[in-house]
Parts: C-alpha cells; structure tokens; sequence
C-alpha cells in the first residue's frame, strides 16, 4: 500500500521531467535547446540530440551534433537562450520571405546557422557539411597525436585541468612572444617602405608614429595566433568564452589604436603635402579632417566593443538615427553651418589671408572652422560669419586680382597753359614707367575733362604687389614724384573755389599766375624729376 502511494505521489514529478526533456524542433530556441541539453553530463542522449540533424544515419548525426557542440566550446561561444527566437516562423534574412533561417553567432561563426524544413528547426545543410572542415580549424590533427605521446603524468589534473594542458599553454606563449618580436621589425619595415613610397621624402616625425603603429600591429598578429591554437587546448566552454572575451575586447582596443595612429599617419602625409603649396586653407583643413577621422574611429570602434558586451547595436544605430533625426531638425542652423563648411573647402573660393569682400564684411580670412570663418577688418576687429551665410552670398576675392588697380584724378587750375598740361601729363607717364611697383605696359594718363573747380586729369595704374600694405607704400612713392613734377613745373593743383573777375580796378593789378611754358625748360624738368625718382627707388 506504501508503495502505491509513493508512486501515485511521484508520478507527476516524473511526467514533468519527461515533459521537459522531450525533443522539440518547433522553432529555433527548442532546436538549440534540445541539441545542447542532451549533450550534458547530467542529461547525455546523443541519439536525441542527433535529430536537430537532417537526413542523416543516426550514427553520423550523433557524431555531427558532438562535433558542433565541441566547435562552440572550443570557440567560447555561449548560447544565451534568453536572445535565441521561439518565433517559429522566425526570419533573419532580406529578400527571401519564404527561407526561414537563424544565424547563432553572426560575427564570429556565421557559417552555423539554423533553417526551417517543412515544420521543424534543423542545423542547416551548409552547416553540416562544413562540420568537419570546421572542427579540423578549431582543433588540429596535430592536437591529437602531442595527447597520444603524452605520458601518465601528464594527464594528472591542477586545478581541474590536466598538467599537459598548462605546459602547451607556456610554449605557445613563447611562442606568441617571439611572432611579436618578428613581426614588429617586418611590419615597421614595410610601413617604412611605403611611407617612402608615397611622399618620397624621409621624415623622423613620421618614423616615430610608425614605430609605434608597428607595435599593435604585432600584437594583432600575436592574438591572431593564440585565437586560432588555443581551443585545441580543449580547457572547456567556461575558461573558453572568458578567453575569447579577453582576446575580442583587447584585440578591438588595439585595432583602434592602430587605426588612431594610421590617422596620425595620414594627417602628417598631408601636412608634408600642405606644406609644399601656396594654398593656406589645405592648412586650416588639417585640424578638421585629423577630428573628423578620430571621430569615426572610436565611434566604430566603440560600437565594435558593444557588440562583444551584448549589445544589439543595430537597434542601437536606429534609435541614434532617430535621435541625431530629431536633433537635426532642432539644430538645422549647425547643420547649414557643417554643409557650408564643406562647401567651402570644395569650393575653395578664397585662402587664408586672402582680402575679401562678403555683404557688408571687409577684410582678410584668418580662419575656417567647423561652425564659421573668422575675417579680421581693417580696423583690426573681427568678424565671425557663419559658414551657411558665406556659402550662400557672394563673394568678391580681392585676394585673387592678378593687380590692385589704382585709380584717381588730378585737379589742374583751369588758368594752366596747354603746353604745361601736356607736360604734366607725360611727366606722370614716365614716373609710372620708371616706378618699380606698378605695370608700366597697362596705364591711363589723360586730360579727360572739365570739373568744376578744375581741368581733371585721370590716372589709372596697376600695382603688382597684392599685399595691402606694400600697395599703399607704393602710392606714396608715386603721389609724392607727382607733387614733385607739379612743382617744378610750376603747376598748381585746384581746390573747390570761386573766382569773381573785375574788368577795371584802380591802382590794382592782375592776380593772374604766370607760367613758364619754355619747352626746353620742361624737357629739362622732367627728365631731372624722373632721374632722381628713378635713382631714389633703385637705393630704397
């Protein structure tokens, strides 16, 4: 009677655990569950873990399922069950709606995957043809024979793993130690070599960061080396997934630097490069374009990192897309700013230190940032305009003009002869031929008409110095010859008056100048001007 009793009593706990251990190949999650369950010490049934295989002999599905169990662990890949899909009708791939297909580990072991057949969830055909190829990679041939000529010692266990086991692990760090040490030298080599290649020019600033760039390069390869050999270790799934941790996150660590360092490279390629045009604003793009490339390499290398703590960063991507959406929409002005930033520097339509004239703003570019271009005026203040504006209005580059036009009108008294006025006239002509700053084939020197107050003389010359200063020193020079030949020649410049003329007044006489109008007088007076202008520039 007791015994009837306990057995009604345990018999639903016995059901239960029946239940729980069924196979079930209804979608993904019970497929990867059923696989790995019956292959547990406490729950060995390879024959039910066998039959997440399709359509093969037991023996072989059994031998199949062992084998990509012993993949994943010997990778250090844990199956997080909460993350695995029960969706029977699950679909992670574009374009094919009637191929249902879930993909393990998509970054580190893409090749195994699961698909759907009729109404139940297998390991996919591709994948299990290509068991045996990826269990020779994870664990060699060689493995095997080092464990047979291993002697009884050898397998005694430290720690709960066995002693051979620790001994491989010291050589292959040895090992590892010395691929470092190799490949550092080869790889500063050829990173010298084509550095040399490229700008043709020896520079030690550069020698240095490849050195430096050359180290992580060779750890690279070092871990390279450990992430293949050390699952044949075969120290299980736990110390296995923690390895791997250590390697992906160390691994992705150093390629950010590398890539940081390959920057700086690059940034001083381009520097040596700037340096050799006249062209300033390639300068003013180096800060730029050295923030903008370090941004995009820790910001894919942080989002490389997520991906090895868990993180979906697909999802991550899409609520940044609609938060940088919505911060776009609220910041277009910055945005505007960064478009005519761009524009700018494709554009190029002015340099730095170059004379402009944008609206209502007049003076020379000091700096293009990322927001706006700073332009110093005349009167030393600054102006700040923003890149969006600038793009848009129109620019007038006096910093481009191949002269600096000058061009002004001189004022002769209406008493002065014609025989002086033409004197004059070729008198300013051959100080602007003899002056060493200005264009002496494209000039205007002409009696070109009747002011007010004046006979108006037009000069129009052409400076070659595009510099503001130098032009201005260049006027004076030839403002002060001109009033010199004015001089000599005893001819007078007008001034706004008014002349009232009296036929007849006692005792008084005419206040009428008199000029000189002896024609080898001017000659002579004009030749002796030109002579000491000239001789007066050849000693300044």
């Amino acid at each position: 009677m007791k015994k009837k009793l306990l057995l009604v009593l345990l018999f639903p706990l016995l059901l239960n655990a029946q239940e729980s251990t069924k196979v079930d190949l209804s979608n993904p999650h019970a497929t990867l569950y059923t696989h790995l369950y019956f292959l547990q010490d406490d729950s060995y049934q390879p024959e039910n873990s066998a039959k997440t295989i399709f359509g093969l002999e037991e023996s072989v599905a059994i031998e199949k399922a062992i084998k990509l169990k012993k993949i994943l662990d010997g990778k250090g890949l844990y199956v997080d069950f909460n993350k695995v899909p029960t969706n029977r009708n699950f679909n992670d791939t574009i374009g094919y709606s009637s191929y249902y297909k879930y993909v393990l580990f998509p970054e580190r072991m893409p090749q195994i995957f699961l698909e759907k057949k009729d109404e139940s969830w297998y390991y996919s055909t591709e994948t299990v043809a290509n068991v045996d190829k990826l269990y020779n990679d994870v664990f060699p041939s060689y493995v095997s024979g080092i464990q047979e000529l291993i002697p009884n010692f050898g397998h005694k266990k430290i720690l709960g793993f066995e002693i051979w086991q620790f001994i491989l692990l010291f050589i292959f760090i040895i090992l590892t130690f010395l691929i470092f040490k190799i490949v550092k030298r080869i790889a500063f080599y050829i990173l010298k070599k084509i550095q040399y290649k490229i700008t043709h020019s020896k520079n030690l600033g550069i020698d240095i960061v490849l050195k430096k760039l050359a180290h992580p390069l060779s750890l690279l390869v070092g871990m390279f080396f450990l992430d293949k050999i050390f699952p044949s270790l075969q120290f299980g799934l736990d110390v296995n997934t923690w390895f791997f941790l250590i390697i992906n996150i160390a691994s992705t660590v150093f390629w950010i630097y590398v890539f940081l360092k390959l920057v700086e490279v690059i940034i001083k390629i381009y520097v040596e490069f700037t340096e050799r045009t006249h062209n300033r604003l390639d300068d003013q793009l180096v800060p730029i374009l050295h923030n903008f490339l370090t941004f995009i390499v820790i910001f894919l290398g942080g989002l490389k990192l997520l991906t090895l703590f868990g993180v979906n960063t697909t999802t991550l991507i899409a609520g940044v897309s609609i938060g940088g959406l919505a911060l776009a929409l609220a910041s277009q002005d910055t945005v505007k700013n960064l478009i005519g930033t761009l524009m700018i520097f494709l554009d190029k339509p002015f340099h730095i230190d170059d004379w402009i004239e944008a609206g209502e703003v007049v003076g020379t570019v000091e700096e293009v940032g990322f927001r706006s271009t700073r332009v110093r005026a005349a009167d030393t203040s600054i102006y700040q305009i923003p890149n969006s504006k600038l793009a848009e209005i129109v620019i007038n580059n006096k910093g481009l003009r191949l002269y600096r036009r000058y061009s002004t009108k001189l004022g002769l008294r209406y008493d002065t002869p014609p025989e002086l006025i033409e004197a004059f006239v070729v008198g300013v002509r051959k100080l602007i031929i003899a002056h060493p700053e200005t264009r002496s084939e494209s000039y205007n020197v002409e009696f070109t008409g009747f002011g007010d107050s004046a006979l108006l003389i037009l000069v129009n010359v052409y400076f070659k110095s595009l510099v503001w200063g130098k032009e201005q020193s260049s006027k004076h020079k030839l403002h002060i010859a001109i009033v010199k030949l004015a001089s000599e020649l005893g001819v007078d410049f007008a001034f706004p008056s008014t002349t009232v003329t009296i036929e007849q007044f006692p005792e008084k006489k005419s206040i009428a100048l008199k000029y000189d109008t002896e024609k080898e007088r001017i000659d002579s007076v004009i030749e002796n001007v030109v002579a000491n202008f000239t001789n007066e520039n050849s000693i300044s």
